[in-house]
């Protein structure tokens, strides 16, 4: 198993990681670092321990959120981009592809965005 060195909060970390898998780790790393940055940019958590508790609350509640959204049927779209929809941040592949799942479920009611 390959080790790579990640830093979380300006501590260093070496983790092990799958073949083929380091992009997927480092985006991992990226998210629980802007996580924990924003809890302890509030202000209001100090300890290391704490934020990490409260990153890994967040983001699991964020997963069971997108968990519990229905599947939209299947739709066959010819007629729409398949470009991120405007106003989608860069990096929010999954948000853009989850506009355009539900604009085409929508179809003749209207576009979400």
């Amino acid at each position: 198993m390959k080790q790579i060195e990640a830093t979380i909060l300006g501590q260093s970390y070496i983790l092990a990681c799958p073949p083929g898998g380091e992009a997927l780790l480092l985006e991992a790393v990226n998210i629980v670092d802007r996580e924990m940055s924003a809890i302890r940019d509030a202000g209001k958590v100090k300890a290391r321990e704490r934020m990490a508790v409260l990153a890994a609350l967040n983001l699991a509640y964020q997963r069971a959120e997108l968990a519990a959204v229905p599947a939209a049927p299947a739709v066959l779209v010819t007629s729409q981009s398949t470009a991120p929809a405007a106003g989608v941040a860069p990096g929010s592949a999954d948000i853009a592809a989850l506009v355009r799942r539900i604009d085409a479920a929508l179809n003749d009611d209207g576009l979400l965005l």
